[in-house]
């Protein structure tokens, strides 16, 4: 009697639990037209988007009767655990953003227990987004809806660089003066003095974008002593170095991006839209030999590209 009344009673849990939760997404639907329900969403004090997660990973495991299932999709559910883990980290995604301001976030960062920095830096590689060109878009426009620099890399800028001029507006927005943030500023552990005065420093290497958002939060580029004129030959020293080092990460990206994967052959030569050749095994070579004499800037960009040596 006692073992009836044990099975009884947690049967009937259940069953009142699954059918709160499918009154609660009945109405959602009759409401929205639809069951596309945020991870995060409750429907008052109910989690609904949790709610649905649970039957989705319940569904991936066998566990919904045939019954279940079936009302379900009359509401319109879609099944697909792609789009439920995705769900899950878009919901991270926005709390982290709600915190920081930013998606801009450094690998480590977490949020509602999940490993959202390193989840961005994933989608944020070629074909990260999944490789259903409806389902990449779809994602895509969700993360946009969060933040539409989701993706420095397509801006023409690295995440660093994102995430300190995020810090810089957060504390400009707080009352700061901009003579006020030297060396030593920080922002959720950022130096963003001395990230500043890099970028007062170093103006003519920053894209027409990055000039202006900074130009239009007050920076200028920092006065140089003026020099008599001098002649240097064309094509040497730093700036020749510079080029050569943008025209290997240009050549990378596009090898990635046709090829999928970041190993590249010693002899490999990848041939830009140019026309210009870069030795692609070699340069890549070259730069992890010599990683501690690169710039932060250089080593942001290689890391974005995928390669952890470079953190």
């Amino acid at each position: 009697m006692v073992a009836k009344w044990v099975k009884f009673q947690i049967l009937d849990t259940e069953r009142q639990d699954w059918a709160r939760g499918y009154d609660t997404a009945r109405r959602y639907q009759e409401r929205e037209g639809h069951l596309d329900v945020p991870y995060e969403h409750t429907e008052g004090a109910y989690p609904l988007g949790r709610w649905l997660s649970d039957q989705r990973r319940s569904y991936r495991a066998g566990t919904v009767s045939s019954t279940r299932a079936d009302e379900l999709e009359e509401l319109g559910m879609i099944w697909d655990t792609a789009d439920t883990a995705f769900a899950e980290n878009l919901a991270a995604a926005r709390a982290y953003y709600a915190d920081a301001g930013t998606l801009a976030a450094p690998r480590h960062a977490t949020a509602l227990d999940k490993p959202v920095g390193q989840w961005l830096t994933n989608l944020r590689r070629p074909g990260g987004l999944g490789k259903d060109p409806e389902r990449a878009a779809r994602r895509a426009e969700q993360l946009v809806a969060i933040d539409p620099d989701w993706n420095p890399g397509a801006l023409g800028w690295t995440v660093d660089w994102q995430r300190h001029y995020t810090g810089l507006k957060v504390l400009l927005a707080g009352g700061a003066g901009l003579q006020e943030i030297v060396p030593g500023v920080t922002h959720r552990g950022d130096d963003i003095g001395r990230w500043l005065t890099r970028q007062e420093r170093d103006w003519a290497r920053l894209n027409p974008e990055q000039q202006h958002r900074l130009g239009e939060a007050g920076v200028k580029p920092a006065a140089r002593p003026s020099r008599g004129p001098t002649v240097r030959p064309a094509g040497t020293g730093a700036a020749r170095g510079s080029e050569a080092f943008q025209r290997g990460v240009a050549a990378l990206a596009q090898y990635i991006q046709r090829e999928g994967k970041t190993v590249v052959g010693r002899q490999h030569v990848e041939e830009l839209p140019d026309g210009t050749s870069v030795r692609l095994g070699v340069f890549l070579s070259n730069q992890k030999n010599r990683r501690d004499r690169l710039s932060e800037q250089q080593l942001a960009a290689l890391a974005e590209l995928g390669y952890d040596w470079a953190q």
